[in-house]
């Protein structure tokens, strides 16, 4: 038996900035105020290395001299009171996972064994139940579990062999309520009608008892979530209560059923549900001549358009692709594994179309997260709690696969107690001609890709389809799926090959109900082997492997011809790609297990989708005395108007959610047009996200745009209304960017409570569905997807009734507008959105007018800046639009408070040109002395930012409270390297090694590209230890025929194991790499960079500052985590304060640039020795400076706390440079509302260096 080694690894005082901000969270939010010191020690078992491997592992990768103390005996003073905790067997570890990943690139062998868990140590005077309160705040029961402190024997998972798949002796002669009772000893999502049909059916039609497989399967595809049964329950009755407004929704249902009989003529077998009304819009519009752009297919992957995009002045047809997905069931129990692949499931459906996703919207629902720890619910999590946990997993799931996050918005509102709402929106594009859609044949063959297939997420499905109590969290933890972006990037990667998505015929991912739904859709008629389904430990059963939900797996349908080419092409990638099923001729889903055939059914049954579900639903009566648009908010309505402009700033509705924001990765892939907070202070929020399509060669101004429209307290008040004026704000938001709302598709994300059979609940999703329809039938927008989720409920919680609608429309770059108020003394109105008093509604088609004016103002220019009305009023968005360069801001006189503060949604406030272009509510002025003037009260603009942002502080901090050590100033070094290349080169070569997690590849490699330069990416492969030693030697053959080296940003091994750049610089201390690198420095006069993530791999192998790759000591500079406690993404203003290095020659020292940054380790520590002998050496490239282009030691423009405020750094003689903002992501009209010159012309310097 291999021998367990084992050692525990615990930051240096000073870098214990998870210890303290877990110290700071017990004491002030769970209250455990006698908290003393707190530590956090991470412990590693390993298993399958030598003992030199174990120790030189422990040195390099499990820890950094310079950051960790090591311990191999953990001694904890009797003072303190200790536990560990760790994953749940089966639950992905990623830091195990990445620290086997790279210690196998150490040792080019196979690939031990690890396991990771944390020691968590507690000094003070605290009681038992105090310390028993810190474990359960702490481990999370549905993820993980107080570990043992005792050293295993062994690693290897001792898994029983599973034993065969049961069948249910019996089940056919069960009466209906023997059947009943079944149903409820089983747990299943489905009703009892649906278990006795699939009785009858095996009785009458299969003539034999079914498995447990085949019930668990049917369970799954009939779920509420993959076959939408609450939408699709039949409508017998639509009631609606007598209010002024009823006539208003009487005449929507009686336009509802027009509308079906102009689409479905006298068809019978189309019923009245809530899916119909969802749907019927872009139906009727459709025949109508409305919708010409919709791209359709058998093949249902996400919202497709076909849309011009204009290349190099070249037109070409392609598809853009979007999809709204939630989680939030999953999120509610598990936050971090909950939201990270509530964005990964929505990555994979446009992936699946072979669109490459390149930009995300956030919106979520949370409880107040400033909730007190006391008032926490029983068998809930405080809601701080899951909102920073939702918060951290989809934001590192989004960083790491490389994809900008362009508006994350969080929605507050006590209902969402009952249960989160989580919703990821992506859009993604590919060229029209890579994408194939053909019918699957007689003998085609489906591969799985990507990941293997584990226990996390069985019952997802079915999980996320029921209503939750107290006791059900302790059941449901294997329901969570777990995510792992590394894959699902080598999947994006290789899905934008041309070559590779062209021989797919159909695709589908892997999300709810796994094999059984994500292959069992393909085809009507399938073959499904699950032996050959790809495991990640042994012991799973086949009712397992055909219902687990784990992540980052795709089903491709390909001719058998293909399936070789797909496997290799997937290969180099680093993917595993396995044959796993057969289409056939028969109309059956048959599914093999050990070689007993478990699951043999019928297709036609299949896809009955159970008994069709009766419904009645009553609409309430709405109280016109309440509408929420006209209403002032209670604790607005006692204090004078300059009271409440500042009080209003500061309720949960409005307050700036900058620290939430900023975790997010808004700027990666290069196509960013507006930064999510704009001005040169980075304080006003955009109204809508917009990006570039993305190229892989050529340049374009084509864009899409984005935008969302929900307010929660609206929606309490009339469902109906809420849901039409959802509609209006979305499409509101698409034109004060300069986008045409006319030409808009629509997606809705409905959550509703769990209905029962109450008919005043189904009311609510009817009213919303039929105000929808409304709008969408009035603006001429039609919605063409949506998502539901009818489960929002809690013991006797519920969620507010919700339909968040997201408006997707394409314009140009060139042409984009952001927000912020543009120069001083402009005119601001306020543009009311036109409404019908009789109906409440928009007038859509004036309100359409109001738009469309409003977009070509924006794009003619009468307009300079816009704003949309939603909560907090007009008074809000003034406020903004004023924080981003700190205008200040004149009030008109005698403004009443419901005009100023009132949620008018989908109203405009607009920054005039010409006072006279539009007619108005005249607001004020733009005034340039930063001072707020309403009704003779002046407050300071830094006032009203501070009330703003301070209610949401402890929650999401956006300023750590530390300053940085500055012990010198760094004066300008302007003396140009003397160094001069002697190997001239007119096309110099770049080799951009691609690491798993590696994400700015194809950034880098454009930029180089455009500067003259050829760039070669190597896609590293380490699916075994063969795959390895050919890797190796490809890179020293990369390494001898390139002039420069290029080490790009992401997340190399996810950061992990707790440090980044660990897996590059593994790599790169190969003997074989080392000597390559060596000699491109020393005798061929090479260069080589590293950004972000690259400057972390170079620091920790010596090359910068040494100029060498050397063995590191604990007194060396290095790269470690931002004194905030989190990443950070935004425009840094940096300084050239050396330029003795030639990436600098076509700059000046002290030119100033807006460089995006996005780093969750990027504070650069060094001792005041080394520092004077950087500063004195011209070795300090680049340091963040302030406005004024000072460098300065506080945030937010010194974001990470680096020493002297430094950036980036060199080596002695200037030629390897690392730095971490982002000078790759680069080009015309991008981060657009951000000030200052964006391009240092780092990649232009480092190619002219060798002509």
């Amino acid at each position: 038996m291999a021998k367990v080694y084992r050692v525990f690894v615990e930051k240096k005082k000073g870098n214990d900035i998870e210890a303290g901000q877990t110290l700071a969270d017990l004491r002030e939010n769970v209250g455990i105020t006698a908290l003393e010191d707190l530590r956090i020690i991470n412990r590693y078992d390993a298993q399958g290395l030598s003992e030199e491997e174990f120790k030189t592992a422990v040195g390099t990768i499990l820890s950094e001299p310079n950051l960790d103390n090591v311990y191999y005996e953990l001694s904890i003073p009797e003072d303190w009171r200790y536990f560990a905790t760790e994953y749940l067997p089966g639950q992905y570890d990623q830091r195990a996972d990445s620290a086997a990943q790279c210690i196998q690139l150490l040792t080019a062998g196979e690939r031990p064994d690890i396991l990771s868990a944390k020691v968590i140590a507690v000094k003070g005077d605290i009681t038992d139940e105090e310390f028993e309160k810190i474990k359960s705040y702490i481990i999370n029961p549905v993820e993980s579990r107080v570990a043992s402190l005792d050293l295993p024997e062994t690693l290897d998972i001792k898994s029983d062999v599973p034993a065969d798949i049961v069948r249910i002796n019996g089940f056919i002669e069960k009466n209906d309520d023997e059947i009943a009772e079944y149903h409820a000893a089983m747990g299943f999502a489905m009703s009892v009608a649906d278990l006795c049909w699939v009785r009858d059916y095996f009785k009458n039609d299969e003539n034999r008892d079914p498995s447990l497989t085949e019930l668990k399967v049917i369970d799954t595809y009939w779920s509420d979530h993959c076959r939408h049964t609450t939408f699709a329950t039949e409508l017998d009755e639509i009631k609606i209560n007598e209010s002024k407004y009823s006539k208003a929704i009487n005449d929507a249902l009686e336009k509802y059923f027009e509308i079906r009989k102009e689409v479905y003529g006298d068809r019978k077998d189309k019923i009245v549900c809530l899916m119909d009304m969802a749907c019927i819009g872009t139906k009727v519009l459709k025949k109508r001549g409305y919708v010409d752009n919709l791209d359709e297919s058998e093949e249902i992957n996400a919202c497709s358009i076909q849309v011009p995009v204009v290349i190099d002045g070249k037109e070409e047809q392609w598809l853009v692709q979007f999809k709204n997905e939630t989680h939030n069931h999953p999120t509610e129990i598990e936050p971090f594994g909950g939201a990270a692949t509530c964005l990964g499931g929505a990555i994979r459906d446009p992936l699946s179309g072979r669109a490459y996703v390149y930009q995300a919207m956030r919106v979520t629902g949370s409880g107040d997260p400033t909730t007190p720890f006391e008032e926490t619910l029983d068998a809930k999590l405080p809601q701080s709690k899951i909102t920073t946990g939702a918060a951290a997993g989809y934001s590192s799931y989004g960083n790491q696969i490389g994809l900008a996050t362009g508006q994350v918005t969080e929605l507050y509102d006590d209902g969402y107690v009952a249960k989160r709402m989580e919703i990821g929106a992506v859009i993604g594009a590919s060229p029209k001609d890579n994408v194939k859609r053909e019918c699957p044949q007689d003998g085609d063959i489906i591969v799985l890709l990507g990941g293997r297939t584990g226990r996390d997420g069985c019952g997802g499905a079915t999980g996320s389809s029921k209503a939750h109590n107290s006791s059900s969290i302790e059941t449901c933890g294997a329901e969570v799926q777990k995510g792992n972006p590394p894959t699902e990037r080598k999947i994006q990667r290789l899905f934008r090959k041309a070559e590779v998505a062209k021989m797919i015929k159909r695709c589908n991912d892997f999300g709810a109900g796994g094999v059984s739904v994500a292959i069992g859709e393909l085809a009507d008629g399938l073959k499904i082997d699950l032996d050959k389904v790809p495991k990640k430990y042994d012991g799973l059963d086949g009712t397992e492997l055909a219902i687990s939900e784990s992540q980052e797996r795709m089903a491709v349908v390909l001719d058998k011809a293909d399936v070789e080419k797909f496997i290799q092409l997937s290969n180099e990638e680093n993917l595993e790609a396995t044959p796993v099923a057969v289409v056939t001729a028969d109309n059956r889903l048959e599914m093999t297990w050990r070689g007993d055939k478990i699951v043999s059914l019928s297709r036609d049954f299949l896809n009955t989708n159970g008994v069709t579900q009766h419904a009645k639903a009553e609409i309430d009566a709405v109280d016109d005395t309440k509408d929420y648009t006209k209403q002032v908010p209670e604790c607005l309505a006692e204090l004078d108007n300059a009271q409440a402009l500042k009080a209003n700033l500061s309720r949960l509705e409005v307050c700036s959610q900058k620290g939430l924001v900023e975790r997010f990765d808004s700027s990666i892939g290069a196509a960013t047009v507006l930064m999510p907070y704009a001005g040169k202070y980075q304080l006003t929020p955009e109204e809508a996200m917009v990006a570039k399509i993305p190229l892989l060669e050529g340049e374009t101004d084509t864009t899409t745009v984005m935008a969302y429209g929900f307010i929660p307290k609206l929606s309490r008040w009339s469902p109906f209304h809420s849901a039409a004026y959802a509609v209006s704000e979305s499409l509101a938001k698409l034109a004060v960017v300069g986008c045409d709302p006319s030409k808009a598709r629509l997606t809705f994300q409905e959550y509703f409570e769990r209905l029962n059979d109450v008919p005043s609940r189904w009311g609510k999703p009817t009213a919303a569905l039929l105000g929808a329809l409304m709008a969408q039938v009035g603006y001429k927008c039609p919605s063409i997807g949506g998502k539901d989720s009818m489960s929002g409920s809690f013991n006797e919680l519920d969620v507010p009734p919700t339909l968040v609608s997201f408006a997707v429309g394409m314009s140009e770059a060139s042409k984009t507008v952001s927000s912020q108020f543009k120069r001083t003394g402009s005119a601001v109105k306020l543009l009311p959105l036109p409404v019908d008093e009789s109906t409440g509604l928009p007038d859509f088609e004036k309100a359409m007018e109001l738009m469309v004016r409003v977009y070509e103002g924006v794009r003619n220019g009468s307009i300079l800046s816009a704003s949309v009305v939603k909560e907090g009023g007009a008074a809000a968005c003034i406020c903004k639009m004023a924080f981003g360069n700190k205008y200040g801001f004149t009030f008109a006189q005698k403004l009443d408070k419901e005009t100023l503060f009132a949620a008018k949604d989908a109203s405009f406030v607009v920054e005039l040109a010409d006072e006279d272009a539009f007619d108005g509510i005249t607001l004020g002025t733009v005034n340039d002395n930063g001072i707020f003037i309403i009704d003779g009260v002046v407050q300071t603009v830094d006032e009203l930012i501070d009330a703003w942002t301070g209610k949401l502080e402890k929650v999401f901090a956006t300023d750590s409270g530390k300053k940085a050590n500055m012990p010198y100033d760094v004066p300008l070094y302007k003396e140009r390297s003397i160094f001069v290349a002697k190997n001239k080169v007119a096309k110099p070569k770049v080799f951009i090694p691609a690491f798993p997690g590696t994400n700015c590849e194809i950034d880098t490699a454009r930029a180089f590209e455009k500067a003259g330069a050829e760039a070669s990416i190597l896609v590293v492969n380490n699916l075994s230890s063969s795959a390895i030693n050919e890797t190796i030697d490809k890179m020293v053959k990369e390494i001898e025929t390139s002039q420069i080296i290029m080490l790009p940003g992401g997340f190399s091994g996810g950061d992990e194991p707790e440090g980044s750049g660990k897996f590059i610089a593994t790599t790169f201390r190969n003997p074989k790499v080392k000597e390559a690198v060596t000699k491109l420095l020393n005798c061929r006069d090479g260069l080589m960079l590293g950004i972000c993530n690259g400057f972390q791999a170079l620091i920790k192998l010596g090359l910068v500052p040494y100029g060498e790759i050397r063995e590191i000591k604990d007194t060396d500079p290095t790269l470690t985590f931002n004194t905030i406690g989190r990443h950070i993404s935004s425009m840094a203003y940096t300084r050239v304060s050396s330029v003795k290095s030639p990436w600098f020659s076509s700059v000046n020292a002290g030119d100033v640039f807006a460089v995006p940054i996005s780093h969750g380790e990027g504070r650069f520590v060094a001792n005041d020795d080394v520092m004077k002998k950087l500063i004195e050496n011209g070795q300090v490239a680049t340091q963040y400076v302030n406005l004024e282009g000072t460098p300065v030691s506080d945030m937010p423009f010194n974001p990470n706390g680096s020493v002297c405020a430094v950036e980036g750094i060199t080596s002695p003689d200037g030629r390897v440079l690392g730095k971490m903002g982002h000078c790759e992501r680069k080009g015309d009209d991008l981060y657009a509302n951000v000030p200052f010159e964006k391009d240092m012309k780092i990649f232009e310097s480092g190619v002219n260096y060798f002509k």
